[in-house]
């Protein structure tokens, strides 16, 4: 179904999930760069917070037993042994990312790598768009906050919120930059203290309360709208657009649901192969 929205609007936004999944090692440079080499027109990275208070890209305040090994080079064990929010940058820098292939995604190719911090993954990536002549990109940035890790494995949302957008202003990219959470509490501080931040409203596939009713949760319309991809129909994005949003779902794999997608005409897509997405945009 095509929509006269879908007939005027810019280019769909090709966010390169936690950098390219798919591709290179999850939420380290080395992904980050091979988006950027593609071409997407956003990185897409979680972030936490460390002990010493550095932010830190990673998907979970702790190191994944799938992906990274110890200092000693073992195999990191047992499952949340160590909490990144109780150890410095110093300490998580001497830990492994890359050098395991990640399970699910056979095409990656392993390279050894730390979890970087939030700054160097911004600072990295504009002068890398520079030095390969490319626009400069956008970012999407996930907090990863749970009510029950509060004090345990995150700060308070506000500490929280404050010390991510300290790194993005202090970079120059806050224009380019798309906070984004499941956690309505964060993006209400966010809203509040930092109202010139873009925010986007993660949802998960469990979640099948109507639009209206997550919106009066959170209080207000954010800038965008992040169902995963399963929830998407034509209804949804032509409530989503009557209401001023852009609609960008996660995490979209397949072609053929890419494909989907964008003929109900949805504003972007989130994808561990950003490879695939350009090229269907191409044709």
């Amino acid at each position: 179904m095509e929509t006269g929205f879908t007939e005027t609007r810019v280019q769909p936004d090709i966010q390169g999930h936690r950098g390219a999944r798919g591709l290179r090692p999850e939420n380290t440079w080395p992904a980050f760069a091979r988006a950027i080499e593609l071409g997407v027109t956003s990185l897409e990275m979680d972030v936490v917070i460390a002990g010493d208070g550095t932010v830190v890209v990673s998907h979970e305040p702790w190191f994944s037993a799938t992906l990274c090994r110890e200092p000693s080079g073992r195999p990191v064990r047992p499952f949340r042994r160590y909490n990144l929010y109780r150890m410095t940058y110093a300490e998580i820098a001497r830990f492994d990312c890359g050098s395991r292939r990640h399970p699910r995604f056979p095409q990656q190719e392993p390279v050894p790598a730390p979890k970087p911090r939030l700054e160097d993954v911004l600072r990295r990536a504009e002068a890398y768009a520079a030095e390969l002549g490319r626009p400069p990109v956008r970012y999407s940035i996930e907090i990863k906050s749970r009510p029950e890790w509060e004090g345990k494995y995150q700060p308070d949302p506000e500490t929280f919120v404050r010390r991510v957008q300290a790194v993005v202003a202090a970079c120059g990219v806050t224009a380019r930059t798309t906070l984004m959470s499941f956690d309505v509490r964060v993006l209400q501080v966010a809203r509040r203290l930092f109202p010139e931040l873009a925010l986007s409203l993660l949802v998960e596939h469990r979640d099948r309360r109507p639009l209206a009713e997550q919106l009066a949760r959170l209080g207000f319309v954010p800038e965008v709208y992040g169902p995963d991809y399963r929830l998407v129909t034509a209804k949804l994005v032509a409530e989503v657009h009557a209401r001023g949003m852009r609609l960008i779902p996660w995490t979209v794999n397949r072609v053929r649901d890419m494909q989907r997608l964008l003929r109900l005409g949805v504003d972007g897509l989130i994808t561990d192969y950003p490879d695939r997405a350009l090229a269907l945009l191409r044709k």
